[in-house]
C-alpha cells in the first residue's frame, strides 16, 4: 500500500513538473511574439516618424509680375521666346519686392535661396499655358528650398526649429512670412509625380514607381506562363526518373540562391554576351524572372498536387485526353494557388535591390520612363540612392519612399491571402 502511494506521488510530481514546463514554454512563445511585435512597432514608428513630413511641402506666396522687359519677351505668341525667357530673374524680382530692405549681393543670394529653383519652371508653365498673363500680376504659391522646408517643418508650433544652413537673416525673413501668412504647408503631389533630382524639394518617386511597374509587369508576363508550364509538365507528364529528380533538386536549390547571384548572372550573360542595354525594365525583368521562377514553379506544383486524383479519373472516364485533363480541369482548379504563389513572387521581386544594382539600374534617372526600353530605376534602388545623400531633407524622402514600398508589399501579400481564402477549394 505504501509503495503504491509513493508511486502515485511520484507520478503527480512528474505531471506537475511537466505542466510547469509546458506553461513556461507557452510564456516563452508569447514573450517571443511580443518581442517581435515590439521590434516591428519600433521600426514602423521610426520610419513613419521620419517620413511623414515628406508628404507635405512648404510653399511661399509671391506677388509675381510678368514683366516683359525682365523676361525679354517681345512677342507672346512666339513659343521660342517663352521657352528661353528669364524666369529666374522674375522670381528674384518678386522676392526683392516683398523684402524691400535687402541690400548687397550676399543678402540677395540669401534671399534667393528661400525658394526652390523649380519656381522659375512653375512660372514658365503658367505663362506658357496662359500667355495673357504677360504684363499682369498674380499671387502664386511656389515651392520653398529644402533648407527652408526643413526649418519651417521643424518649428512644430513651439518656436524652436532646426536651423541647419538657414542663416539668421533668412530666419528673420521667414518669421515675416509666417506673420503675414505667406508661407504654409501643402500636400506634396510632387513627391508622387516627379522623378529623381539632386534638389530634395524637387525629388519624387514617380520615375521609380513607373520603373517598378514596368519591370514587374514584364516579369509577370515572362515568369508566370513559363512557371506554370514547367510545373504542369513536371507534375503531370514528366517520367519519374533520375533526370526529373535532378531537375527538382535544382529548382529547390535555386529558390534558396542569394538574389545577388542572379544579378551577376544577368551581368555576365545578358549584358556582356547578349549586349542587352543597362538600366532598362527589360534587363531588370529578365533577371527578376530568373529569380522568381523557382518560387512560382514550387507553388504551382503544390497547387496542382492539391487537385484530387478523382478529378483526373472522372475526366479520363468521359474520354478526355491527358492534355485536356490538365488544361480544362486540373489547371483551372489549381489556378488560385498558382496566382497566390505568383503574387508572393512578385512581392519578393518588388523589394529586391542587389540584383538590380549589378545590372546598372542604379543610374540617376530624372525623366519618368514611358516604355520598356527607356532608362529607369525602381523603388528599392531609389531608396538606396537617397539613403546615401548627405542632405537632411533626403532623410524624410527616404523614409517616405520606404513607407510607399511597404504599402505596396503589404497590399500584394493581402491580395494573395484574400485570393487564397476566397478562391481555393477544400477537397
Amino acid at each position: 500500500m505504501t509503495e503504491n502511494k509513493n508511486n502515485t506521488e511520484l507520478i503527480q510530481k512528474s505531471l506537475a513538473r511537466r505542466y510547469r514546463a509546458e506553461k513556461r514554454f507557452q510564456w516563452y512563445g508569447m514573450l517571443a511574439i511580443a518581442f517581435g511585435l515590439l521590434c516591428v512597432a519600433v521600426l514602423f514608428t521610426d520610419i513613419i516618424g521620419k517620413g511623414h513630413g515628406a508628404f507635405r511641402q512648404t510653399y511661399i506666396n509671391l506677388d509675381v509680375y510678368y514683366d516683359p522687359e525682365v523676361l525679354g519677351i517681345t512677342d507672346v505668341s512666339d513659343k521660342a521666346q517663352l521657352m528661353v525667357a528669364d524666369y529666374p530673374a522674375m522670381v528674384k524680382q518678386a522676392l526683392r519686392q516683398r523684402f524691400g530692405d535687402v541690400a548687397g549681393r550676399k543678402e540677395r543670394r540669401e534671399l534667393n535661396k528661400l525658394v526652390s529653383n523649380s519656381a522659375s519652371y512653375r512660372l514658365q508653365d503658367r505663362l506658357t499655358a496662359s500667355p495673357m498673363l504677360l504684363g499682369k500680376k498674380e499671387k502664386l504659391w511656389v515651392v520653398a528650398d529644402d533648407d527652408t522646408d526643413t526649418y519651417f517643418k521643424s518649428m512644430g508650433g513651439r518656436g524652436e526649429a532646426f536651423t541647419g544652413r538657414v542663416t539668421e537673416r533668412q530666419q528673420v525673413w521667414l518669421k515675416e512670412l509666417i506673420e503675414s501668412e505667406a508661407i504654409r504647408l501643402q500636400f506634396n503631389w510632387n513627391f508622387f509625380t516627379n522623378g529623381d533630382s539632386r534638389e530634395p524639394e524637387q525629388a519624387g518617386i514617380g520615375g521609380a514607381a513607373m520603373g517598378s511597374l514596368l519591370t514587374l509587369l514584364l516579369t509577370f508576363l515572362l515568369s508566370f506562363p513559363v512557371g506554370v508550364a514547367a510545373a504542369a509538365y513536371l507534375e503531370e507528364f514528366a517520367p519519374k526518373n533520375r533526370w526529373t529528380d535532378l531537375i527538382e533538386v535544382n529548382i529547390n536549390n535555386l529558390a534558396a540562391v542569394p538574389s545577388i547571384i542572379f544579378g551577376l548572372l544577368g551581368l555576365a550573360i545578358l549584358i556582356n554576351v547578349f549586349h542587352v542595354p543597362r538600366s532598362i525594365p527589360v534587363i531588370g525583368a529578365l533577371v527578376l524572372t530568373l529569380m522568381t521562377l523557382p518560387t512560382i514553379i514550387i507553388s504551382s506544383r503544390a497547387a496542382i498536387k492539391s487537385v484530387p486524383p478523382s478529378i483526373r479519373e472522372a475526366a479520363i472516364g468521359i474520354g478526355a485526353s491527358p492534355m485536356q485533363v490538365v488544361l480544362q480541369h486540373v489547371l483551372p482548379l489549381a489556378m488560385p494557388g498558382m496566382l497566390t504563389g505568383a503574387i508572393i513572387g512578385m512581392a519578393q521581386a518588388l523589394g529586391e535591390t542587389a540584383p538590380l544594382l549589378m545590372i546598372g539600374m542604379v543610374a540617376f534617372i530624372v525623366d519618368i520612363p514611358s516604355g520598356f526600353s527607356d532608362p529607369a530605376t525602381v523603388l528599392p534602388v531609389q531608396i538606396f540612392l537617397w539613403a546615401d545623400s548627405p542632405e537632411r531633407a533626403f532623410v524624410e524622402k527616404t523614409s517616405a519612399a520606404i513607407m510607399v514600398l511597404l504599402a505596396f508589399l503589404i497590399s500584394m501579400n493581402t491580395v494573395a491571402a484574400v485570393l487564397r481564402r476566397r478562391l481555393e477549394r477544400r477537397w
